[in-house]
């Protein structure tokens, strides 16, 4: 399948018929009701943003233009599954494996101006917004599964499952469906289906990885995640705009990274991080930000100063954190021109 990147700030519409009636526009409005869960299992699946929309949009044109064939043996949600699945296996058929940075050599020292080769659009791990991909309620329990889900570190562990492998974890793990389902689905047994899963949590496990949903000091709420990810993050962004190393030293972990795609470079460790924001970064000083969420993340877009006056746009920042308000990665996604629409941000910052 020949795959083209849409760069648009939205996902297109569920194709409509121009010359059905009612019935086609009725079927059209009920496929769209899936939208927002097939995009997160796509994504997880592809690990690009706009790949994944590409994916669910070709799922439900592939649906729309088949429902009458639809015999009601499975659900509606399904059906559109097997089908997100088989889309996706294609794209994974005909595309290279998306990476991060610290997935392609190791750290560079701090001080060096050089920040590594270009990763070709393809082949880098792109941020998705929440909203475009996780439901806005919920059991409490399903949703923080889900946010963890779509962690990067999660869903760049996900691109080296092979195809088969990947399917079963998301669908089993994240979504919670039955082997049987899963079996079903991908027409195969169920011993196939645990053997897969078996596969795929050793692998996640050989990278340091628990499965979503595992191991929490928080009661699963959405409220006390909500409140505990608010703190750190108003003390992270207050610490950056200051630019108070001191501050940023107490919030970051030991061993926090920094990486900045689509370069290649990255640098690792609490005190290579705060020596490339005095070196390197320094530019960062003065920088204004505003908050948002991405990856099940802490996330921002951050505006540095503009000689001509205002602010204007520099990166689209991903935090991740160990659950204990340490901050473990910061993935500023550098192009602007593609991350800022995608995610409603404005196009500069006034002067104040």
């Amino acid at each position: 399948m020949t795959h083209i990147t849409q760069r648009t700030a939205a996902p297109p519409a569920t194709p409509r018929a121009t010359t059905a009636g009612d019935a086609s526009d009725d079927i059209g409005a009920l496929l769209e009701q899936y939208r927002r869960e097939l995009t997160g299992y796509c994504y997880r699946m592809l690990g690009g943003a706009f790949e994944a929309d590409d994916a669910v949009q070709e799922t439900l044109l592939r649906a729309w233009r088949s429902y009458d064939k639809f015999e009601g043996r499975s659900s509606l949600r399904s059906w559109l599954y097997r089908i997100a699945t088989n889309v996706c296996f294609d794209h994974l058929g005909s595309s290279k494996r998306r990476e991060r940075p610290m997935g392609l050599g190791g750290p560079q020292p701090a001080e060096e101006q050089y920040f590594g080769d270009v990763l070709a659009e393809d082949r880098w791990l792109e941020p998705v917004p929440d909203d475009a991909v996780l439901p806005r309620e919920g059991d409490p329990a399903d949703v923080a599964v889900g946010r963890e889900s779509i962690r990067l570190a999660f869903v760049a562990a996900l691109q080296h499952l092979p195809a088969r492998q990947r399917a079963v974890l998301v669908l089993r793990e994240v979504l919670r469906w039955s082997a049987a389902e899963v079996a079903a689905l991908l027409d195969t047994t169920v011993a196939s289906v645990n053997s897969a899963l078996q596969r795929a949590r050793a692998t996640l496990g050989a990278k340091g990885l628990r499965r979503p949903g595992g191991d929490t000091d928080l009661d699963g709420s959405d409220e006390s995640w909500a409140d505990v990810d608010q703190q750190l993050l108003e003390r992270y962004l207050d610490a950056f705009e200051r630019y108070d190393m001191d501050a940023l030293v107490a919030l970051l972990h030991e061993d926090a990274v920094l990486n900045m795609p689509p370069y290649t470079m990255w640098v690792h460790g609490r005190s290579e991080v705060i020596r490339w924001m005095t070196g390197p970064g320094a530019g960062c000083r003065g920088s204004r930000c505003v908050p948002l969420r991405a990856n099940g993340s802490l996330a921002y877009g951050q505006y540095r100063r503009d000689p001509s006056g205002g602010w204007s746009p520099w990166g689209l920042a991903v935090l991740e954190d160990d659950g204990s308000g340490r901050i473990t990665g910061i993935t500023t996604f550098l192009d602007t021109s593609t991350w800022f629409p995608r995610f409603g941000l404005p196009d500069r910052l006034p002067a104040l």
